[in-house]
């Protein structure tokens, strides 16, 4: 079978969408955000190690679409698409997100939101006794641009998941926090989940 170089040409651009694992390439996935309410600039993307960019990958479970999943070793965090699919993002954990496992669901969703740092953080540092009245949200907050609560039967277990303004905290374990993501990352995962979502936190 013969193609002509018009036929070529056409087919090209799904030829090479059909060998990417997303059909969007990576830096698009953290270009700049100009209307945001804080506008985020480009990461650029050799400052992303390849394993903690947000893909669609082959993902096998028997959680329904829409749930997301939170593997606290793998530091890995999956919104389930369904079909055998699933949306990746790294994640960075703390404290907090070690001690917190089994599963919720999202019972408020919140875009730049304020902070108020915990009793518990109140007790061990000054620092944040300065913060007990909250802190407005902003670039310089650290639940970064978006939060997702988690509730159990009706209320609030303090657990979020959220962005951050410490981008090279993804992939570790900090010495405090919930489950943060990239600012690109989060604003993705929170266009996609719907408040009363399950969430399914996995600890080693």
């Amino acid at each position: 079978m013969t193609i002509s170089r018009r036929g070529f040409l056409i087919a090209l651009p799904l030829f090479v969408a059909g060998c990417s694992s997303t059909g969007l390439n990576s830096q698009t996935n953290y270009a700049a955000l100009p209307d945001e309410k804080f506008p985020l600039k480009q990461v650029p993307i050799d400052k992303i190690k390849p394993e903690l960019r947000r893909q669609e990958v082959a993902y096998e479970t028997t959680h329904a679409a829409g749930t997301v999943i939170v593997d606290t070793p793998a530091r890995r965090a999956y919104y389930v698409l369904g079909g055998g699919r699933a949306m990746r993002y790294g994640v960075g954990v703390g404290r907090e997100g070690l001690a917190f496992a089994g599963n919720a669901y999202i019972g408020r969703k919140s875009e730049w939101p304020s902070w108020t740092p915990t009793e518990n953080m109140q007790r061990r540092e000054e620092r944040y006794r300065k913060l007990a009245g909250g802190m407005p949200g902003g670039p310089n907050n650290p639940l970064g641009a978006r939060a997702m609560y988690l509730y159990r039967g009706g209320g609030d277990t303090h657990f979020r998941i959220h962005g951050t303004n410490q981008p090279q905290s993804i992939g570790l374990a900090m010495s405090s926090g919930c489950i943060r993501m990239m600012n690109h990352d989060v604003i993705d995962l929170y266009s996609r989940v719907e408040v009363g979502a399950r969430v399914v936190v996995i600890q080693a």
